[in-house]
């Protein structure tokens, strides 16, 4: 994409370059447990410090509600960051004022430090002018490596880079690329597959998606909402009744924009929500009073696997069924397997987002098999709805 600067476009040497990462990683007895949001940083921060940049990284970390919290400080990521570089990293106790100041004066070029939460400030979530300049006071450029916080519009996240010179990271600029490839000029056919369980999170992105793609999958306990739309029992399934208009609309939106609706055709069902579970496979129009659907049925996932080989294209959001429990995941894992398999031998760029997505490719063991991968959560979701996200938006130009 053209629309922002990127590293590339900046020289560094000798200068204070202020870096948006997000650190706010998993913990466990005071111990980074999950560094996945380091590594994806390490590019950018290994580039700047190459290229003789004092490389000063902001970051949240949980909810401190706008005040110091010992509990909620980065200095263990700071010392997780150390193992990572293989070098001394710096760490000032607070990401303004005279602690701030002072860590930078001490820094030479090729140095990397890390600020204190940001989030231990009001003006950080308010993104209060005076706070971004006093973060914006201790650095000569501005980098946002960090999508997974550009939905806010925080001082740290969007004020700052009003303030300085600014650009994306690696990182950034990455997930901007795929997610361009993905809806913003994507090859096609293009195929979205939208699972989870409830439409009333989802309403906003279905209705952005049938606008945009040729092929959309609603699977997951929102499916159950859209067969109760059409006529169908759902039996003690999960189910919206009360948004079973918007299902129509949604279906109608669908209708007129070119974008075919795959519904379920067989489900899979139970008595109860319990592992080992007794389940059939039935029609999806012939689903008892006493029984939960749980899955896809195998007819449907055929289906599904057809459409996927057809496309060049897919974006997935949600599993498919109640992953969480077996054999409940068997759609979700099937179909994952089968796009992994295109995206090596056909080609197929497909791109996934979402906390349980994440989770659900790595149950399939595909987590690496697509293209792209986000791990940023609700931006992704925002970004898929086709809303402005701040913290991009403040880097155009």
């Amino acid at each position: 994409m053209s629309s922002y600067r990127t590293l590339d476009d900046l020289d560094v040497a000798g200068k204070r370059v202020l870096v948006r990462v997000d650190f706010n990683v998993p913990m466990k007895d005071g111990a980074v447990s999950d560094a996945t949001r380091i590594e994806r940083a390490l590019p950018t921060i290994q580039e700047l410090s190459k290229k003789g940049a004092k490389v000063i990284l902001l970051s949240h970390f949980g909810r401190p509600k706008g005040a110091p919290n010992p509990d909620m400080s980065l200095k263990p990521v700071a010392k997780a960051l150390e193992k990572f570089l293989g070098g001394k990293v710096e760490f000032a106790a607070d990401c303004i004022g005279d602690a701030a100041a002072k860590t930078v004066k001490g820094l030479i070029d090729g140095d990397v430090a890390v600020f204190e939460n940001t989030r231990f400030h009001a003006g950080e979530e308010a993104n209060d002018a005076e706070f971004a300049k006093a973060l914006a006071a201790n650095g000569d450029i501005y980098v946002n490596d960090a999508f997974s916080a550009a939905h806010r519009a925080h001082a740290s996240t969007e004020g700052v880079a009003h303030l300085l010179p600014s650009a994306a990271g690696r990182a950034m600029e990455r997930e901007l690329d795929y997610l361009k490839a993905a809806l913003g000029e994507p090859v096609r056919p293009l195929m979205a597959v939208v699972g989870g369980a409830k439409v009333s999170t989802k309403i906003e992105l279905l209705l952005n998606l049938v606008g945009k793609a040729d092929v959309l999958v609603v699977g997951g306990g929102m499916a159950n909402t859209f067969l109760f739309a059409g006529g169908a029992s759902v039996g003690k399934s999960l189910c919206e009744p009360v948004l079973a208009d918007t299902a129509r609309e949604i279906m109608a939106q669908a209708k007129q924009s070119g974008c075919e609706i795959l519904l379920p055709s067989d489900v899979v069902v139970a008595k109860e929500f319990m592992e080992g579970a007794d389940r059939e496979v039935v029609e999806a129009g012939a689903v008892k009073a006493d029984d939960m659907i749980l899955d896809l049925g195998p007819e449907t996932v055929d289906r599904i696997a057809e459409k996927i080989e057809n496309s060049k294209t897919l974006v997935w959001n949600g599993p498919l069924g109640a992953f969480e429990i077996k054999p409940f995941d068997t759609a979700t894992v099937e179909a994952a397997r089968f796009a992994a398999k295109q995206v090596k031998e056909a080609g197929l760029v497909a791109v996934a987002g979402g906390g349980d997505t994440v989770a659900a490719l790595a149950a399939a063991g595909v987590e690496d098999g697509f293209t792209y991968v986000s791990t940023a959560g609700g931006a992704f979701l925002e970004w898929l709805e086709g809303k402005t996200l701040p913290g991009v938006a403040a880097l155009a130009g």
